[in-house]
């Protein structure tokens, strides 16, 4: 398999992950960073996040990986540049400074540098967003030409944080978007080593579009699913729970095979049909939001993906509804919160539904503990100042509770019903299972979304 020499200018989650696992198939990687705490902690085998897995593949790959601050010879040592900074959404629209600024330094270094060069975009952008922003600003910083002195592409990313080692070594699916065959040589180029995969070759608009449209399918089930969770909730004394009615909905043909040996198995697709308190992440809420104020933009109003924010949006509120059926006042009431990222696997925080839950519990005078096996870090600097109390341990967040919140679906949590019994408090601590994680026979009292 070939050798190529790859710049990745980001170290979020996207970029370090793509850069140790490029190294991992073989190439020579270097990234690159304005946050210097970032690079030494990279230089050092030690990722600036949690993720599992990918403190070891730092440790095993540091002879292939390089991590700099100096853009310009990263730049002019590689043959590619992957672009992996940011596209958070604010302002009513995705905020392009960080990828402007990427694609104008990469420029320049273009501009004396004698070599042919690709400049592959992997940040999530709106369609157009390459060809339209980023080669105009590569043109004008170079001096050169896109498709003729430089290469072009679009490469976006499916990792699941949590799984994102495992989703980049394996993945589903390559999406290549290249503006000329040589762009296009190039991705197939570095991806060599990822036999046996399917590969999507199109142009760089429709690669930008997949992107969006792979993450709002998900969050449009996610949505659908509370949704329906609302309903049955809502019916009161039906005896209708959202959990047995999806399991319904989940042995159907099209989210469940029969193998030749009987055995049924469902796709993942089938996890997001599920009743919770919402979906956070760097990804989805944003992507949203991006595509909806772009479809606007260019006169397409977008209905449906508005209403999967709007439910989301709203979606903490019914945990808060829960608690309330037992305790109508909150003030004084012992709460723990169980799982502060916004999923199991990651320390993230971005958009956690834990947020807004630990908020307005704190507004209605509820005193809160919470316990995340992973982002305590991140929610002491969200939380500052001992605002919540902020504990070691499952056993110590519950000890004196009077409501237990399962937020993050852990796999730790199911000791839940354990950990309240050994309490022993009388009455006993009301559960919520904001996940329906739990069955809801193993403890009581029990209280879940959709039931």
């Amino acid at each position: 398999m070939p050798e190529v020499r790859v710049s990745v200018i980001g170290t979020g989650y996207v970029g370090l992950v793509t850069a140790v696992g490029l190294c991992e198939k073989g190439h020579h990687v270097t990234c690159v960073d304005t946050d210097a705490a970032k690079i030494a902690s990279v230089r050092r085998g030690v990722s600036p996040f949690y993720e599992p897995g990918l403190d070891e593949l730092l440790r095993h790959n540091a002879g292939r990986l390089a991590a700099t601050t100096e853009l310009r010879q990263a730049v002019r040592d590689t043959d590619m540049s992957l672009i992996a900074v940011g596209t958070p959404f604010a302002g009513g629209e995705i905020d392009l400074g960080a990828v402007r600024a990427a694609a104008g330094q990469v420029g320049a270094v273009l501009r004396d540098k004698p070599t042919y060069h690709v400049v592959v975009v992997k940040s999530t952008v709106v369609p157009g967003t390459t060809d339209q922003v980023v080669v105009p600003l590569l043109e004008r910083a170079s001096g050169k030409r896109a498709g003729t002195d430089f290469g072009i592409a679009v490469n976006p990313e499916f990792l699941t944080e949590g799984e994102a080692v495992r989703d980049f070594l394996s993945p589903d699916r390559l999406v290549f978007g290249a503006l000329d065959a040589p762009s296009l040589a190039a991705l197939e180029e570095l991806y060599a080593g990822f036999n046996g995969v399917e590969r999507v070759r199109t142009n760089l608009r429709t690669a930008e579009m997949i992107k969006y449209t792979a993450n709002c399918l998900l969050a449009t089930a996610i949505s659908f699913s509370n949704e329906i969770a609302n309903l049955c909730a809502a019916l009161g004394g039906g005896g209708i729970d959202v959990a047995d009615v999806l399991r319904g909905v989940h042995l159907s043909k099209y989210l469940t095979t029969t193998g030749p040996d009987g055995q049924r198995s469902s796709p993942e697709l089938a996890a997001f049909l599920w009743a919770g308190c919402g979906f956070g992440g760097s990804c989805l809420p944003k992507d949203l939001k991006a595509l909806v104020a772009y479809g606007e933009r260019v006169g397409q109003r977008m209905p449906l993906l508005r209403a999967v924010i709007d439910v989301n949006e709203r979606q903490p509120e019914q945990v808060l509804e829960l608690v309330r059926k037992r305790f109508p006042s909150l003030a004084g009431v012992r709460v723990a919160v169980l799982g502060l990222a916004f999923r199991p696997g990651t320390s993230d925080m971005r958009e956690s539904p834990a947020i807004p839950i630990v908020r307005r519990l704190l507004a209605e005078g509820a005193k809160v503990s919470a316990y995340d096996p992973a982002a305590q870090d991140e929610a002491r600097r969200i939380f500052p100042n001992g605002t919540i109390r902020l504990c070691d341990d499952l056993a110590s967040a519950v000890a004196e509770t009077d409501v237990a919140i399962l937020v993050t679906r852990w796999e730790e949590f199911r000791r839940l019903p354990d950990a309240l019994r050994a309490t022993g408090r009388e009455p006993p601590p009301l559960l919520i299972d904001a996940r329906r994680m739990l069955e809801k026979t193993v403890y009581e009292p029990y209280e879940g979304i959709g039931l």
